[in-house]
C-alpha cells in the first residue's frame, strides 16, 4: 500500500499529468512559433515622408488580391515591407477594388494601359529623331566619345552571402570635386582643341568611359537643405555655393551680396543694366514694346548672358518662364547661384555649335550686356538667334552700343545693325530709361517670307540648304544661314500660339488627326490622352500618395518628356520643369514649347551639363529601358546622384527588370526606398536621396 502511495505521490493523478503535459506542450509550440516565425512590424511611428493611409490602404489591398501576378513592396524609409503573390485573371481586376482607385498609386486607366502597351513601338512614328547630329558629334574628335559600359576601379560591386549584388562608392578626391561637371570640366580633353577663338573650351566635351570618374562628389563643408522659394529667389546659403569672387567682382553692380552674418548670400535684384532692380528693368521693357504682353502672348524666352538670372527670376511675377544661359566661365558660379535660387538656367555659351534647342520656339530673346559680338563672323551668332526666335518674335538688346556714342559703340552698333538688316530683322523701338539712363533695342523677326522674297538672288547671308535639319541641335555645327519661315497651313511655327495660360492645355493647330504619335493613336488625340493621363497622375499619385513635401520642390527635371504632359500638370505648383527630350527619342520638344514651357535635347549616355545638387526631383518616365545597350545604368543612376539636391527626389517608371536593377543601385548609394510598386505593368519606383557620403579611405 505505501509503495503504491509512493508511486502515486511521484507521477501524481492522471488529471495532473495532463494538465503538466499540456503546459510543456504550450510552451514547446510558443517556442517553435517564434522561432520560425517573420519578425514583427516595427512599432516605430511612419515615416512622415509616406502617410499612413497609403500604407494601410495598400496593404489591405493587396492582403484582398491573392492572385496578384508581381509582389508588391512598400518601403517605409526601411521599416515596412510586405509581399502577396499569386496570378490574377485578366476579368477579376475590374471586380476587385484596384490601388488606382484609392487616388494614391499610379493611375490605370486605359490610357495609361495603352501607353505601356505601345511603349515598343515609340520610335516608329512621324516624328523625326534628333540622333542625326550624333554623327557630327564623333568627327569632332575623341574627346567627345559616347560613353561606354567598363568595369570602374572607383567602384566595385560585392557579392553579399545571400546572392544580391551591392555595388560599393568611394569619394572623388580630385580638386573642386564638389562643382564638377564632367563634360565642361575635361581639361585632357580642352588641353588638345586646336582653336578657342569661338569659345570651343567654354562647349560640351565628354570624357570617355575610362576617364569618366566613378566615385560620388562629395558635399560642400557646411551643406544645408536649400531655402524654400520664392525666398530662394532673394537669399541662399552661402555654404551650399561658397563662391564669392562675383561679390567682389560685380560689388557696383548690386547683383550679389553677403548677408552681415555671412551665412547666406544676398540677391538684391539688381544687374549691370538693372540699376533699379529687375523688377523697374521689366517694366521699363513692357512700357518700349506693349506687344510683349508679358505672361499672355510672350511666355518663353531665352536669356542669354544670364548672369545670376534676376531678370528670369522676377519675370515668374509676370508668368514668364525664362531659358537662362551663361558658360561656366570666370564667373564660373553664376549658373550655379541662379539654379540654387530656384530659377531655370544651364551652362552653354554660344560658340562653334547650335543650342540644344528646336526652332522657331521662344517667343522673344533677351541680352542685357551678355558680351556676345553679334556683328562677328558674318552674324553667324545672331543667325543661331533667328534660328530658335518665334516668327514676329522679339529680340531685346541692352547694351552700350544703344546708348552711348563713343566711337567704339557707335562702331559696334553700326556693325550689328548692318547684319541685323541684312537678316530681315526690322527695328521696331529704341529707347532710353529717363531715370537709369540705360537703353534698349527691339527687333522683330519675319513673320512671314515677304521680306526674304524680296533679298535678291546673291544676297548675304544665304537662306540655308532644303535638306538643312532646322532642328537639329546636339553637336551641330553653326551655320551663317537664313532659314525661311514656314508657310504650308499645317506647317509648326506659322501660327503664334494662343496666349498664356490657355496655350499649356491647347492642342497645337499644327498636330495632325492622321499622322501617328509616339504611343501609337493619331497625333492630336495622342497628345490630349497624353495630357489626361498626366493630369490623373499628378493629382491622384504624385501630389498626395507618395509622400512629398511640395513645399520643398522647386527645380525638377523630367529625363524624358514626351509631350510635356507631367510639366504641363504641375503647371498649378510653385515649380518649374526642365523638359528633357533626348536625342533618340521623337522630337516633341517644339511641342513643349508650344505649351508656354521649355526644355532642352540631351543624350543619357553623356552627363547632363548641369551643376551637382541643382535639382529637388528628377522624374524618369520609361527612360532607362530605351536606353541603347551602350548606355550604363550605373552610370545614369549615378549622373541622377550628382544632379539630386540631398533630400532630393527621384521616380522611376518602368519595366519590373529594370526597376529592380534601379533599386539595387539606389540601395548601393543610401538614397531611401519611399515606395516600390511592381504589378502587372504598373510600375513605380519613389526614392529619396540622402546626405550620405562615403568616408574618406585612411591614407594608409
Amino acid at each position: 500500500m505505501s509503495k503504491s502511495n509512493s508511486r502515486s505521490g511521484e507521477r501524481g493523478s492522471s488529471s495532473t499529468f495532463i494538465i503538466r503535459w499540456s503546459v510543456f506542450l504550450g510552451f514547446l509550440l510558443i517556442a517553435i512559433w517564434v522561432f520560425i516565425a517573420p519578425a514583427p512590424v516595427s512599432e516605430q511611428p511612419f515615416s512622415a515622408y509616406v502617410p499612413t493611409e497609403l500604407v494601410d490602404k495598400l496593404l489591405n489591398t493587396t492582403a484582398k488580391k491573392e492572385t496578384s501576378k508581381e509582389s508588391l513592396t512598400i518601403h517605409v524609409t526601411g521599416e515596412i515591407e510586405e509581399h502577396a503573390a499569386g496570378g490574377t485573371a485578366a476579368g477579376e481586376m475590374e471586380d476587385t477594388p484596384g490601388l488606382d482607385e484609392t487616388g494614391l498609386i499610379p493611375d490605370t486607366t486605359p490610357t495609361q494601359a495603352k501607353l505601356i502597351e505601345d511603349k515598343e513601338e515609340r520610335n516608329q512614328t512621324d516624328f523625326e529623331l534628333n540622333t542625326a547630329q550624333s554623327k557630327e558629334k564623333k568627327v569632332v574628335g575623341s574627346e567627345t566619345s559616347v560613353v561606354k559600359t567598363k568595369t570602374s576601379t572607383d567602384s566595385k560591386v560585392v557579392v553579399e552571402e545571400d546572392g544580391s549584388r551591392m555595388r560599393t562608392w568611394k569619394l572623388c578626391k580630385f580638386e573642386d570635386a564638389q562643382d564638377f561637371i564632367p563634360c565642361l570640366d575635361n581639361e585632357a580633353a580642352v588641353i588638345k582643341l586646336k582653336f578657342r577663338n569661338h569659345y570651343e573650351h567654354r562647349e560640351r566635351h565628354c570624357p570617355s568611359e575610362e576617364d569618366l570618374p566613378k566615385c560620388l562628389l562629395p558635399l560642400p563643408t557646411g551643406y544645408k537643405v536649400p531655402i524654400n522659394w520664392p525666398t530662394s529667389r532673394d537669399q541662399i546659403w552661402l555654404s551650399n555655393v561658397p563662391h564669392t569672387q562675383l561679390v567682389s567682382y560685380k560689388a557696383d553692380q548690386n547683383w550679389v551680396k553677403i548677408s552681415p552674418n555671412r551665412q547666406k548670400l544676398v540677391f538684391p535684384g539688381g544687374g549691370t543694366q538693372f540699376k533699379l532692380g529687375a523688377k523697374h528693368y521689366i517694366d521699363f521693357l513692357q512700357m518700349v514694346e506693349p506687344e510683349l504682353a508679358w505672361g499672355k502672348h510672350t511666355r518663353v524666352i531665352l536669356d542669354v548672358g544670364c548672369g545670376v538670372a534676376s531678370f528670369g527670376g522676377y519675370l515668374f511675377d509676370e508668368n514668364v518662364l525664362a531659358m537662362s544661359i551663361a558658360p561656366k566661365d570666370e564667373h564660373e558660379a553664376q549658373v550655379q547661384m541662379a539654379l540654387e535660387r530656384g530659377i531655370p538656367a544651364v551652362s552653354a555659351v554660344m560658340g562653334s555649335q547650335r543650342l540644344v534647342f528646336p526652332s522657331n520656339v521662344f517667343d522673344a530673346v533677351h541680352c542685357a550686356r551678355c558680351r556676345v559680338p553679334w556683328y562677328m563672323d558674318d552674324g553667324i551668332l545672331l543667325l543661331e538667334l533667328n534660328r530658335v526666335l518665334r516668327p514676329g518674335g522679339f529680340f531685346l538688346w541692352s547694351a552700350t552700343p544703344i546708348y552711348l556714342k563713343d566711337d567704339d559703340n557707335a562702331r559696334i552698333w553700326r556693325e550689328t545693325i548692318a547684319v541685323i538688316e541684312r537678316m530681315s530683322w526690322k527695328l521696331v523701338a529704341k529707347k532710353n530709361d529717363p531715370i537709369t539712363k540705360i537703353g534698349v533695342a527691339v527687333f522683330q523677326k519675319p513673320k512671314d517670307n515677304d521680306a526674304y522674297n524680296l533679298r535678291e538672288f546673291d544676297a548675304t547671308p544665304p537662306f540655308c540648304a532644303s535638306d538643312d535639319k532646322i532642328d537639329a541641335a546636339w553637336y551641330v555645327p553653326l551655320k551663317a544661314c537664313i532659314h525661311k519661315i514656314p508657310t504650308s497651313d499645317d506647317a509648326r511655327a506659322k501660327i503664334w500660339p494662343a496666349d498664356w495660360p490657355i496655350r499649356v492645355d491647347s492642342t497645337p493647330s499644327w498636330l495632325s488627326t492622321t499622322e501617328t504619335g509616339i504611343y501609337g493613336k493619331p497625333l492630336a488625340e495622342d497628345y490630349q490622352s497624353d495630357s489626361d493621363h498626366w493630369k490623373r497622375i499628378i493629382a491622384k499619385s504624385y501630389l498626395q500618395g507618395v509622400g512629398i513635401k511640395w513645399n520643398s520642390i522647386r527645380n525638377v527635371m523630367d529625363m524624358k518628356a514626351g509631350y510635356g504632359g507631367f510639366a504641363a500638370a504641375l503647371v498649378s505648383q510653385p515649380v518649374w520643369v526642365m523638359n528633357i527630350i533626348p536625342v533618340t527619342e521623337p522630337d516633341t520638344l517644339p511641342i513643349i514649347y508650344d505649351r508656354g514651357l521649355i526644355g532642352m535635347y540631351h543624350d543619357w549616355c553623356e552627363p547632363h551639363s548641369t551643376y551637382p545638387r541643382s535639382y529637388d526631383l528628377m522624374h524618369a518616365d520609361h527612360l532607362f529601358s530605351s536606353l541603347s545597350q551602350n548606355c550604363s545604368t550605373v552610370n545614369l543612376v549615378q549622373e541622377m546622384d550628382r544632379i539630386l539636391r540631398p533630400d532630393g527626389w527621384a521616380i522611376f517608371r518602368d519595366t519590373v527588370e529594370v526597376l529592380r536593377g534601379i533599386e539595387d543601385i539606389i540601395k548601393s548609394l543610401h538614397w531611401d526606398i519611399v515606395l516600390s510598386y511592381m504589378q502587372d505593368q504598373r510600375n513605380l519606383l519613389v526614392t529619396q536621396k540622402r546626405f550620405w557620403r562615403p568616408e574618406i579611405e585612411s591614407p594608409n
